[in-house]
């Protein structure tokens, strides 16, 4: 809506039908502050996802070793995300190799450059860098020949690639789910469930892109409930000068979180990876706020939405309620003695 420029892929609504059916919507009662337990008022809620998905230029070298084995030299950066892995998983499905011969070798100063690892474009930049080399490689030994003690290398470079394609918008999506209950003396919020279904492409290792998923949601419990920077008005610098006083979610606030994805083919995409590493985060808060809302009756759109400000909320929306009684009983005694009036 803002560029004008077709999606590449849109499955946000696969999304949220898969996610309706597993999280139970359909059982749903719409109407605010009617479930409770207690003391707690529950209440669920939805959103949806979106986070682009671009790549960077990067290069990239793969080697046939003389032992019948590959090694892929790329300058990626594995920060805990699993980037060995998916490079390892790419370049053997390239190769049409058991990835138990395929040796990754990353982040040194002697590979040429590549992306770095951020804003969800590492492993579909090193993914096209790789399956480019990978794919060259193999026409170089289709032509028959040994290989000589120092292998046969194949390199690519993606920059004229990624210039060339088609002006697109390119994203992942996702809808998220949240059940929460709120405790209407204290105001204290726990989430009970979270639900991510997302569209990311092609999967390319289903156990680190759980993971990854199930990290950026914990994240956005975390956004949700808890973190906040505080600034001072005059100055604009942070108030909190450590994380010693920053507030985030830890074990006992991290409900049961499942993370899931559709099928989402990218036509004439070159490799058909999407980026994964913040979408699990976009959308969280909002599922759990519209949840808050469901449980309450009230609104909250400032985050986080801590204890205090759910019980203001909450005396303000009596508050109001009541003016708005008082104020149509007025008017409804204005009325009888206008009409009485009427009738002298």
């Amino acid at each position: 809506p803002v560029s004008g420029l077709p999606f590449s892929s849109r499955n946000v609504l696969a999304c949220f039908e898969e996610g309706a059916r597993r999280f139970g919507w359909a059982d749903r009662d719409p109407r605010p502050g009617l479930r409770r337990e207690g003391r707690w008022l529950l209440g669920t809620g939805t959103a949806a996802a979106s986070y682009p998905s671009g790549a960077g230029p990067s290069t990239a070298a793969v080697t046939a070793e003389a032992d019948g084995t590959f090694t892929v030299r790329i300058n990626a950066a594995d920060i805990g995300t699993g980037a060995r892995t998916a490079i390892t998983l790419v370049a053997a499905d390239a190769l049409e190799v058991d990835p138990d011969r395929v040796r990754v070798r990353l982040a040194d100063s002697d590979l040429g450059p590549a992306m770095f690892a951020g804003g969800s474009m590492g492993t579909r930049s090193w993914a096209w860098a790789v399956t480019l080399a990978a794919g060259d490689l193999r026409e170089r030994l289709a032509l028959g020949g040994g290989i000589p003690p120092e292998g046969i290398t194949a390199r690519s470079n993606t920059a004229e690639a990624i210039g060339a394609l088609a002006k697109q918008e390119r994203h992942s999506f996702g809808a998220q789910f949240a059940e929460v209950a709120v405790d209407v003396t204290t105001g204290e919020i726990r989430v009970r469930r979270l639900l991510g279904i997302f569209a990311a492409g092609t999967i390319v290792n289903p156990l680190t892109a759980r993971s990854q998923f199930i990290g950026g949601m914990t994240w956005g419990l975390s956004m949700a409930l808890h973190e906040e920077a505080i600034r001072d008005e005059a100055s604009g610098g942070l108030v909190g000068a450590d994380l010693a006083g920053y507030h985030l979610a830890s074990h006992a606030d991290v409900p049961l979180i499942e993370a899931d994805w559709v099928d989402d083919p990218v036509p004439g995409d070159p490799v058909g990876i999407k980026g994964i590493g913040e979408i699990g985060i976009v959308g969280v808060a909002a599922a759990v706020a519209n949840a808050v809302w469901h449980a309450t009756g009230v609104r909250h759109r400032s985050l986080p939405i801590r204890p205090d400000r759910v019980l203001r909320a909450a005396d303000e929306a009596r508050k109001r309620a009541a003016d708005d009684v008082t104020g149509r009983t007025a008017d409804e005694a204005r009325s009888r003695a206008e009409g009485g009036t009427r009738s002298a």
